[in-house]
């Protein structure tokens, strides 16, 4: 059975209410392919399943309707500029201001780990020895946390955008998966965080990626967001957003930083000029490098 309108939008506000991700009529088939492999599981129809959804007295169903429809597409080093950008500017910029202090970052909506992950190989390289990281990675859906906390990837997974030198270096062949090393795994703090929700960390944020999320979202929403991303930032720190995405037009209390192919956000009134971008900017990659 297909789903009735009155289960779509049933599901559609559900979703709105809980993650603030719109699905706008027309998105039906995307809410039945989500949806297909729970109601499956509980050997029902798609409607039969949204219907029990609506009747049950527990939210943990609910819950699960909400992670099926969030988008978890990620790949390792993904779109590449910006970690260039953290290994060439980021970093050099922070840690010229940071003295003895902890570098703190955020990658939020971080789906299966790689985001995190990739920025843990890449402070790696670029920190200087007598400064460390501390990385909080967050996610609304628990499922995908689970499978980041392990650490463990697929051989498709792990060809999406790794460089060979990364994989010897940091993996470990296990049967037909890959094992992220031990030292990165425990160099990543996950958590369960909604992004309508406060800072799960407080303040003082360094560093914060917050990368093709906020696409999904209504311009209020964007700005409640970007809003609070401000706060959590120190006036020195970085945004890192995705390619698409921008604070211009939406919140104008950011300043944009063109950097390569790339640009990054800060506070506005909180950072100098950026140094000149070198024309031929050697990435912390290798030839393996994402592009």
């Amino acid at each position: 059975m297909t789903l009735t309108t009155d289960s779509f939008e049933f599901v559609a506000d559900l979703v709105r209410r809980r993650s603030a991700i719109q699905l706008e009529a027309g998105k039906e088939y995307l809410v039945e392919s989500r949806l297909a492999p729970l109601a499956r599981r509980a050997g029902l129809g798609i409607d039969e399943f949204v219907r029990a959804v609506r009747a049950a007295p527990s939210e943990h169903e609910r819950d699960l309707v909400v992670e099926a429809l969030t988008t978890n597409e990620t790949s390792w080093f993904r779109d590449g500029a910006p970690f260039v950008a953290l290994h060439q500017h980021i970093v050099p910029a922070l840690t010229a201001e940071l003295a003895p202090r902890r570098l703190r970052v955020w990658s939020a909506a971080c789906s299966t780990g790689q985001e995190p992950y990739s920025i843990a190989m890449t402070l790696q390289d670029a920190l200087p020895p007598q400064t460390e990281a501390d990385i909080l990675a967050t996610d609304l859906s628990e499922q995908v946390l689970a499978r980041a906390r392990a650490g463990r990837y697929s051989q498709l997974e792990v060809d999406r955008g790794l460089p060979a030198a990364m994989r010897a270096r940091h993996f470990q062949a296990d049967g037909a998966e890959w094992r992220i090393s031990d030292e990165l795994r425990a160099s990543v703090r996950f958590l369960r965080h909604n992004l309508l929700d406060a800072s799960p960390a407080g303040q003082g944020f360094d560093l914060v990626f917050l990368r093709n999320v906020l696409i999904y979202f209504d311009v209020a929403t964007k700005q409640q967001i970007l809003a609070r991303m401000h706060r959590v930032l120190r006036p020195g720190g970085f945004l890192v957003l995705g390619a698409a995405e921008t604070t211009i037009g939406v919140d104008d209390d950011w300043e944009r930083l063109p950097l390569g192919r790339g640009s990054v956000y800060r506070p506005r009134g909180a950072a100098s000029d950026p140094p000149p971008w070198p024309a031929t900017v050697p990435t912390p990659f290798g030839s393996g490098a994402p592009r």
